[in-house]
């Protein structure tokens, strides 16, 4: 398999079009033509991580970090990015990342959380707006089922727990070939009227050009009619963090002591246990600050995440517990997630697991 491979299957997962603006979830180093050796996985790409590989014989290294967030303005070695950077390029080494877009999407990071904390009836807890649209087209009644199928196939009609959702409605469509057309019925300056169906479907936008070109190709019709419009509603099964439930109520300390033992912690930062007792939880892999308004709107009554800053502690105002266990801690076992989703994809290429500790944060 060439790394175009890898990283097409790694996409299908994790559309890049789900990262984050600021975010940089793509090939950043290497030839997507080279054929695949070995990957590593790991949870950070920094020289270390790149030596790991050179000494596994792996030529592609699979990370959640991007080792590039900004663009480089030269390479020359004076900090820990351009050094791994060019170390890489050095020994032939492709660096590709999965991040935020990981995060987002139902069966990623969060839900992995989620998963070893031992939570049920978990859902996203900030679904994403403004990526969903809605195709609507006309084909000849007898078509119709053959158009809508291609269209499934193409990756139309997901809601939620339900595939091939559509609406259809009979009607007539009217219209007048000229000189030059071909048409599938009626006659040039003629007008003809063909018994239609209307069809609608729903679709993740970053889709629209693959469905598009699906519907060109199972139209009979010379020149297709549509209408593509994006839809603000939500989409619930892509977003930011997850909520969940305990199977019974647990008491606060022994919930925290639970964090421990499975995340592997020597020190949890926490605020004031108000409540004696805890069953719903709200998580977010990394840093989750920014979702704690809506951890407390879910009615969590803990938040587990990472990198909270002191006056952030506050916000949470007796409403909830937060339970600060640490960017690293909560993102490292990302290398199981990526290395379970990709060993029923891919044949028999090496995979490995990166035994870099690349935790910066240290405990005296």
């Amino acid at each position: 398999m060439k790394i175009s491979d890898i990283i097409s299957i790694l996409n299908q997962w994790a559309p890049p079009a789900y990262q984050e603006s600021y975010d940089n979830a793509q090939l950043i180093v290497g030839d997507p033509q080279t054929e695949v050796k070995g990957i590593l996985i790991s949870l950070d790409c920094i020289e270390s991580v790149v030596e790991e590989a050179i000494r596994k014989n792996c030529n592609l290294i699979v990370s959640h970090h991007p080792i590039v967030f900004k663009g480089l303005k030269s390479l020359t070695g004076r900090n820990y990015v351009e050094r791994t950077v060019i170390k890489a390029i050095r020994h032939d080494i492709a660096l590709f990342s999965i991040h935020t877009n990981l995060d987002s999407v139902q069966t990623g990071v969060n839900q992995k959380i989620c998963e070893l904390i031992g939570l049920e009836n978990c859902k996203i807890l900030a679904p994403k707006s403004q990526i969903l649209s809605k195709l609507t087209t006309f084909a000849p009644r007898d078509q119709a089922d053959q158009i809508l199928s291609t269209l499934h196939q193409a990756g139309a009609g997901n809601i939620g727990n339900y595939d091939q959702c559509s609406f259809s409605v009979d009607g007539t469509g009217r219209f007048r070939p000229n000189e030059k057309a071909n048409p599938y019925s009626g006659t040039s300056g003629e007008i003809q009227h063909e018994a239609e169906t209307r069809i609608e479907v729903m679709l993740p936008t970053h889709l629209s050009h693959k469905v598009i070109r699906a519907l060109h190709k199972a139209h009979p019709y010379e020149e297709v009619a549509y209408y593509l419009n994006e839809l603000s509603n939500i989409n619930q099964e892509v977003g930011a963090g997850m909520v969940g439930e305990l199977p019974t109520e647990m008491p606060i300390a022994a919930a925290m002591q639970h964090l421990k033992d499975t995340f592997n912690l020597s020190v949890i930062k926490h605020t004031r246990f108000h409540k004696e007792k805890i069953k719903r939880i709200a998580v977010c892999g990394g840093a989750g600050s920014f979702l704690l308004g809506k951890a407390k709107a879910a009615g969590a009554d803990l938040f587990v995440t990472g990198d909270f800053k002191y006056h952030e502690f506050f916000d949470a105002e007796d409403s909830i517990v937060v339970a600060d266990i640490g960017h690293y801690e909560s993102e490292v076992f990302t290398k199981e997630l990526i290395y379970d989703f990709l060993i029923e994809k891919i044949g028999n290429i090496a995979l490995n697991f990166s035994e870099e500790n690349t935790n910066p944060v240290k405990y005296f």
